[in-house]
């Protein structure tokens, strides 16, 4: 399954996310993070879904693994769509990318890449880690 740069729909301008998106025009990921419970969370929201505490933006590692995945074989090419249990620990719905589709299996630890918009926006997507390795090389830019 390619990347599929320059082909993820553009992403909603909000000034509540706004630093998510300049952050990932770096090449960070950002979550939000409870300062009164302490959870992280994900969709980033400026008050806390769990306890509606303020929250502050932390840079995340990226890593994760699969909690969920669905082929979409009508696509063309092919699209994976996946729930992804990030290390800080919320859950998100994502894409698994730059990988055989079929080889995806609940469990696999991946690693978060950029790729881009149709207006070059950078959209959180991820690839596999390597079995026993570290994860392959970031996607270039």
């Amino acid at each position: 399954m390619p990347l599929r740069d320059g082909d993820w729909p553009d992403p909603p301008a909000s000034p509540e996310a706004a630093p998510f998106w300049a952050a990932a025009r770096e090449g960070r990921f950002l979550l939000r993070r409870c300062t009164a419970c302490g959870k992280a969370h994900w969709y980033p929201r400026t008050l806390c879904p769990f306890c509606l505490g303020e929250t502050a933006w932390e840079e995340a590692s990226g890593e994760g693994t699969i909690y969920s995945v669905t082929v979409l074989p009508r696509e063309d090419p092919v699209r994976t769509v996946a729930y992804v249990t990030l290390a800080e620990g919320p859950t998100m719905l994502t894409s698994v990318v730059a990988c055989d589709p079929h080889a995806l299996a609940i469990g696999q630890p991946v690693r978060l890449v950029f790729a881009r918009s149709r207006n070059g926006t950078p959209v959180p997507c991820f690839r596999l880690v390597a079995a026993g390795g570290p994860p392959e090389p970031a996607l270039s830019w």
